[in-house]
């Protein structure tokens, strides 16, 4: 019997079957969900459920429509991510905000996904001004190093898919119910502590000469497995630093992360070396720049939420923090 390891656990072709047969009951890249509510933050989980050819799928490229606004994607460990800023062709209500412009095209990069296995990648977006019975393409480039697959096909007005040798995937747009609803991404959390005792939500942390202050987040959809996490390090002494892991039990890993814009696309990356933290100086984490990305979570945080958060920094040592988790507006 044919058997594929990885991670260092072995499993039967049969059980391979038994795990992705649903995924090989379609060839090409569709959603998980087909369907979203007007007026709705979804999860949109593309499915890719095998390489190009045989060979494995090393970049994910989303284009995303009009219509599908305030898109925040998910990081995977592994891959590198872009997200790709444009105008609207519309102007879109954001609590109140007038926003013109957002992401219009995501882009997993230099990852290694093996054509024996099946993944998804998750963007988080709100489906606003957009017909009930509509349905909103997402055309789609799947990158296995030098051999690629489009699927970008969209059939006309009332047209069907099916019989399309590379389609899009579509979403399509139903009537809802409840447009006042919103929901975001992340999580909030205020950070205290003394080494070695977790000190109260709210309180500023000292670990030696560096104080840990601003934490926060924002709640998560449920359902969604990775949250983020920001607060404010000044070193007081006259040595350099080094905030260099961090963990929870609320989370299969807390990743530390940067995410840089620079004409119009923002790309993140992990950092591995962790943050500098300089003698004399303060490094913030905030969204947008240096954040944490809490990965695999348990349970997604819920506002009025605390979840437990060990800092190691290289000198100061460890630090027990309970975050406090606000809402999804950070309030």
């Amino acid at each position: 019997m044919k058997t594929i390891k990885t991670s260092g656990k072995s499993f039967g072709l049969a059980a391979l079957l038994s795990v992705t047969a649903f995924a090989s009951a379609e060839a090409h890249v569709t959603f998980l969900d087909r369907e979203a509510k007007q007026e709705s933050t979804i999860l949109a989980t593309l499915q890719v459920p095998h390489g190009c050819d045989g060979k494995a799928t090393t970049e994910v490229r989303v284009k995303l429509p009009e219509g599908f606004v305030f898109a925040k994607p998910q990081p995977k460990a592994g891959w590198e991510l872009e997200v790709i800023k444009g105008d609207y062709q519309k102007t879109y209500d954001n609590h109140g905000d007038k926003v013109k412009t957002g992401a219009i095209e995501v882009r997993w990069k230099n990852g290694n996904l093996s054509d024996d296995f099946y993944d998804t990648f998750v963007i988080q977006g709100k489906v606003s001004g957009v017909d009930a019975g509509t349905s909103l393409a997402f055309p789609v480039t799947q990158m296995c190093g030098d051999t690629v697959q489009t699927w970008d096909q969209v059939p006309k007005e009332g047209g069907d898919a099916h019989g399309m040798k590379s389609p899009a995937p579509l979403l399509k747009v139903v009537a809802g119910e409840d447009h006042g609803h919103d929901h975001d991404d992340m999580a909030g959390m205020d950070m205290t502590a003394m080494s070695g005792a977790s000190a109260p939500a709210g309180d500023t942390a000292k670990a030696g000469d560096l104080e840990i202050s601003g934490g926060f987040a924002k709640a998560m959809l449920p359902g969604q497995p990775v949250g983020g996490g920001f607060f404010t390090v000044k070193n007081n002494s006259q040595t350099d630093d080094r905030l260099v892991s961090v963990s929870s039990p609320a989370a299969g890993e807390v990743q530390i992360h940067e995410m840089v814009t620079k004409d119009n696309v923002m790309r993140m990356r992990q950092l591995k070396d962790g943050i500098a933290i300089a003698a004399g100086e303060t490094v913030k984490l905030e969204p947008g720049n240096l954040h944490l990305m809490f990965q695999k979570v348990k349970t997604p945080f819920k506002q009025g939420d605390t979840v437990p958060v060990t800092l190691t920094f290289e000198k100061a040592g460890k630090v027990d923090l309970v975050l406090q988790v606000l809402s999804a507006q950070g309030k």
